[in-house]
């Protein structure tokens, strides 16, 4: 009687093995999550309210009352934080999500059918690419009325649409690669249609690349909606829009230390989680990797 076999893993499966033997992807993930529980679940389990102002208590040091102290309005900071957090990763995830969904369908389609129409295509991108990449942003987030510019839609269009010109790049550089493979060449002889190709096929095959890029591109937009914030351009309520206000009242004279080291804690620590997830990720995906 042989041995007992290990079943036959997939590729994927392969790879969560090895993105689960990352620790720093898994400190990064635990960490992530965490965060985004206590950002998105406590303020709605506990009412709170990040407007509520009590003057009398304004500019409060941290304490068992207030753990993070609060602002000039009296407001807790610790509530604002939380909101904050929550406005934040809402904006990286939607915003990241539009710069895939457009960068992926314009690369596609670009690599998959190659010659005049890919020359057109990415000429397109190439120019886009030679203009000012803030002055875009700030362009596209001046088309919108004034009293609509703190709200979270402006920002998910202004930062997705500027944001996908690299993945386009990434995914057409796959799928040239990709679209002369002897599997994607059977699929046409059997009469597959090309759409039925790219997003059956072809796709497939990228979506490990597509992952990894899109996970280290959520961390860059929160930092853009940090620096429109810094402009008055960014959602009315965000770590980018509270770091703003902490360093507007750090002066030689007097320093409200914690109105700028809590939410700068939290970005931080943020952005170093989605870095460790999205290199975790880059060795898990390798194809190379030693299975």
């Amino acid at each position: 009687m042989g041995g007992h076999e290990s079943p036959i893993q997939s590729p994927f499966q392969l790879a969560f093995r090895r993105l689960v033997r990352n620790r720093g992807a898994v400190a990064g993930a635990l960490l992530l999550s965490l965060m985004t529980l206590a950002c998105v679940l406590l303020p709605l389990l506990l009412k709170l309210d990040p407007s509520h102002t009590q003057p009398v208590l304004r500019n409060l040091p941290p304490s068992s009352q207030f753990w993070f102290g609060t602002d000039g309005l009296g407001r807790d900071l610790f509530v604002r934080v939380l909101v904050g957090g929550r406005t934040s990763l809402l904006v990286g995830l939607a915003s990241t999500a539009v710069s895939v969904l457009v960068g992926v369908s314009y690369g596609a389609v670009a690599g998959f059918y190659g010659g005049k129409v890919d020359e057109a295509m990415m000429r397109l991108v190439d120019f886009m690419y030679g203009l000012p990449y803030m002055f875009l942003v700030i362009l596209i987030m001046l088309m919108f009325s004034e009293k609509a510019r703190g709200d979270m839609l402006p920002v998910f269009l202004a930062l997705g649409l500027v944001q996908w010109l690299t993945m386009a790049r990434i995914v057409r550089g796959q799928v040239l690669t990709l679209r002369r493979q002897e599997f994607v060449l059977a699929a046409e002889l059997l009469g597959a249609s090309d759409a039925r190709i790219l997003v059956r096929h072809v796709l497939p095959n990228v979506i490990g690349v597509i992952v990894v890029y899109a996970t280290l591109m959520v961390p860059s937009v929160i930092i853009l909606e940090s620096f429109l914030s810094f402009l008055g351009l960014g959602v009315a309520l965000s770590w980018g829009q509270l770091v703003s206000d902490g360093v507007a009242v750090i002066n030689p004279v007097r320093s409200y230390w914690w109105l700028l080291v809590w939410p700068s804690v939290f970005l931080g620590l943020t952005l170093l989680s989605l870095n460790f997830i999205g290199d975790g990720l880059r060795d898990a995906l390798d194809p190379k990797a030693r299975t």
